[in-house]
């Protein structure tokens, strides 16, 4: 049984939402996040990166970059640019990206189911990326970025979101970027009874992607408790924001990768090396992107190969299943000498969004191979959750991402 509530959100004001919705903070470095910032000076990304607000020699975790968070989101409710809603409501969201349609359910999630694992991960997090987000949750004294939830299909939620869908959208828009954006609430009564109720049938719930916001919002949490050991369990605290999508919902594209060297080889010894693991097909000058598990496409020196594992792997660990998992311990370690890929610094992952032609550029630049990969499926990730384990470093990348500011859970 999983608690997914409503909630009264902070929201923009009519008319406001294209300009104050912001791509997640850690899309951006500062310089991008800057410019952002003066592209569109109502994005929340000057809440989200306030560093963007001070000059290059103010460090990006000084505290006054927290302070200076706080002070905008809350000068932003004080002059009407975000409106805080009368009474709790469930929000529909749905992007569309190139005209693939994807609906989720804004809610906010239990920090109790997280720490009692009725929430899964699928992926560590790392202490000094967790260490920004507590400090800017804990100082502006709200979520302001939501986490991107998974959960198996329910009917009677899909009903919901569909009979909310048939009145008139709270938003819609179309941002830069050419992803469409809409919006609807749910505030009856019996509607938000019928989605909670449904949310309790739903045996677990996926982190999908924003492990660090979920862990920082967790970590907040437990820190108020701390401060307030007579708490109830029903302050806004204990619940962190959330969009929640249903496994039929989502797309989790390819995440590819990309190595600086041949690990002292030539190009002939490598190539002699990996087919020790994969039968090996010179496809010629068009990229290959693999179509099935257990193939890969490589680009070496202006010629795309389809590598196939020579032994797939069989056996029940959902983890050693994956494709990432394979090219890691068949060819990555093995013939290119990376035994961690999440420190060594001679490999970089490149996400599918950005294309295939990014592989090629990247090999005509700084690296010397390319691969292209098969996505992770959402069943492997719900898999390998649901058995407790943990994914390599870099297997899922979600689009289109959610936006921040649309959205916002006071605590």
């Amino acid at each position: 049984m999983a608690e997914i509530k409503p909630f009264k959100a902070i929201r923009p004001k009519s008319g406001l939402e294209e300009h104050i919705a912001a791509l997640p903070y850690d899309v951006y470095n500062r310089e991008e996040a800057k410019r952002e910032v003066e592209r569109e000076p109502l994005s929340f990304l000057r809440v989200d990166r306030a560093e963007t607000q001070f000059g290059s020699e103010v460090d990006t975790y000084a505290d006054c970059v927290y302070e200076k968070a706080h002070d905008l989101l809350w000068k932003m409710v004080e002059d009407g640019e975000l409106v805080e809603e009368e009474k709790d409501c469930y929000y529909v969201y749905e992007l569309v990206m190139e005209g693939r349609s994807q609906i989720g359910i804004v809610a906010c999630a239990s920090v109790d189911d997280y720490l009692s694992h009725k929430i899964k991960k699928h992926e560590n997090t790392r202490e000094d990326k967790e260490i920004d987000r507590i400090r800017h949750v804990d100082t502006c004294k709200a979520q302001t970025g939501p986490i991107f939830l998974a959960y198996r299909s329910h009917p009677v939620i899909r009903e919901e979101i569909k009979r909310a869908r048939e009145s008139a959208p709270l938003y819609s828009f179309t941002a830069v970027d050419g992803i469409a954006h809409k919006a609807w609430k749910i505030e009856d009564e019996e509607a938000v009874g019928r989605i909670r109720g449904a949310f309790e049938d739903v045996e677990s719930i996926y982190i999908a992607d924003g492990h660090h916001r979920c862990a920082s919002a967790v970590k907040v949490s437990l820190k108020r408790r701390a401060e307030n050991p007579d708490y109830s369990g029903e302050e806004e605290f204990n619940y962190f924001l959330s969009v929640l999508f249903s496994d039929d919902q989502l797309m989790i594209m390819d995440y590819n990768r990309v190595v600086m060297d041949l690990n002292g080889l030539s190009a002939e010894e490598y190539l002699e090396k990996t087919g020790q693991y994969f039968h090996i097909e010179k496809r010629g000058e068009a990229p290959y992107k693999p179509e099935e598990k257990g193939t890969f496409g490589m680009y070496l020196e202006d010629v795309w190969y389809k590598l196939k594992a020579k032994e797939p792997y069989s056996g029940e660990d959902p983890v050693a299943a994956l494709d990432v998992t394979v090219i890691q311990n068949s060819l990555l370690c093995p013939v290119l000498g990376i035994g961690d890929a999440k420190t060594d610094k001679r490999i970089d992952f490149v996400g599918g969004i950005r294309g295939m032609e990014e592989l090629e550029r990247r090999v005509h630049t700084d690296a010397k191979v390319a691969f292209s990969m098969c996505p992770t499926s959402i069943g492997e990730l719900f898999a390998v959750s649901d058995a407790g384990m943990l994914m390599p470093p870099k297997s899922t990348w979600f689009e289109p991402k959610l936006r921040s500011g649309l959205f916002i859970h006071k605590i």
